[in-house]
């Protein structure tokens, strides 16, 4: 570590290069695939600004109610979508995640990022378990299971690569643990 600033300069980098991936997975010939990249690019460039140390830059106020509405939208978003499929629900989560963390960060008095800023302990625990489970089941998910014969890699080439599972879980995982990263502070 060189400074209180690294893990915060870690943490742009982790939501940034998963922002950027599932860019590119938005160019998939699956449309779900492409619809849930599309939300999932928003939430890490999102928690790449967020995450920028206060050091380097320190927004001004008004950003953070915009980074409410922002989100408030990309909810709603993925609470529409959650009629056709379960597994928006986890983005709704998010987005309303990034939601309260932005309120907090409009109320803290610096406007910084998470320095002096306090959430409600309740709510603030409650997106730690949340995130904190979803971490440990994701990450089993992405334990690889042997196959018992001829079901090989083979079956893979056929799939282009932005059109793995298991890449996207890996995305959802490292924005999680970035979540929880942010959470923590507060």
């Amino acid at each position: 570590m060189h400074g209180p600033a690294s893990p915060g300069w870690l943490l742009v980098a982790l939501c940034a290069a998963t922002g950027t991936y599932c860019l590119l997975r938005m160019r998939s010939s699956v449309e779900e695939q492409r619809g849930a990249a599309g939300g999932e690019a928003l939430m890490g460039f999102g928690m790449a600004a967020m995450a920028v140390p206060a050091a380097v830059f320190s927004p001004p106020g008004w950003v953070w109610p915009v980074y409410a509405v922002v989100f408030g939208a990309a909810g709603l978003r993925a609470l529409w979508a959650a009629r056709t499929g379960r597994h928006h629900l986890h983005h709704v989560v998010g987005a309303a995640a990034m939601v309260y963390m932005a309120m907090v960060m409009a109320a803290s008095p610096a406007h910084g990022h998470a320095h002096g800023a306090s959430g409600t302990p309740v709510l603030t625990g409650v997106l730690l378990l949340y995130f904190t489970g979803y971490v440990l089941l994701t990450g089993v998910r992405l334990i690889p299971v042997v196959a018992g014969g001829g079901a090989g890699a083979g079956g893979r080439a056929a799939a282009g690569w932005g059109d793995r599972p298991e890449l996207a879980r890996a995305c959802r995982l490292s924005m999680a643990i970035g979540m929880l990263a942010m959470l923590l502070p507060l």
